[in-house]
């Protein structure tokens, strides 16, 4: 659904228990259950704060207006995240052909999503870039850092602590090979179909 009313966005179920090697169902629902929940209700909060001032005429105070990409992007990145988790797969398909195209060979483009990952302080993000059309790896230090404008993501990682800590420690190579050994690269081509319900959006 791609037209959700002010403060009603639904916290997703994502039931990944039993299902990841190497990622612990207690992970996941630490992560899952307060963190993302968290924000989502942190984001439904802001948006009807936001919608009464301009019920009362008023303009937006600063402080929500601050807090809203940090509470929206920290909502839809876990979302990316947990999506993108499941039956570990081999990379096939348009996202495959995409990634050889603009980095020359999978490995290639592997290196630099982990260097990124091990160099990022909270999200790296494969996106591709609507300008351009082509494929980048984000370094995001928070929800509202590091994002580049017009760009979607097709692969996304969550390298806060937060995400690993109960199962990796301070070892967060160990974590983002799990992550690898669990990402669906069905759920990635999905997304590359998602993209043509973009005009959608206009509808409503």
């Amino acid at each position: 659904m791609l037209f959700v009313e002010n403060g009603k966005n639904k916290i997703k179920k994502y039931p990944l228990e039993g299902k990841l090697k190497g990622i612990s169902d207690k992970q996941i629902q630490a992560h899952r259950d307060k963190l993302y929940a968290g924000y989502v209700n942190k984001m439904n909060a802001i948006q009807i704060k936001l919608q009464e001032c301009r019920d009362k005429g008023e303009g937006a105070p600063r402080d929500l207006k601050v807090e809203e990409p940090f509470a929206v992007n920290g909502t839809f990145l876990h979302e990316g995240y947990f999506e993108n988790l499941g039956k570990g797969v081999e990379c096939s398909g348009k996202i495959k052909e995409l990634i050889e195209r603009d980095f020359g060979s999978f490995d290639v483009w592997k290196k630099e999503f982990v260097s990124t990952a091990t160099a990022s302080r909270g999200w790296v993000v494969l996106a591709i870039n609507l300008l351009d059309g082509r494929l980048h790896n984000y370094l995001c230090d928070r929800h509202d850092v590091g994002g580049v404008w017009w760009s979607l993501p097709m692969v996304v990682l969550d390298v806060y602590e937060h995400a690993y800590m109960i199962d990796y420690g301070v070892d967060r190579a160990s974590y983002i090979d799990a992550f690898f050994k669990n990402l669906d690269w069905n759920a990635v081509n999905k997304r590359i179909e998602q993209i043509k319900e973009i005009p959608k959006v206009l509808e409503h």
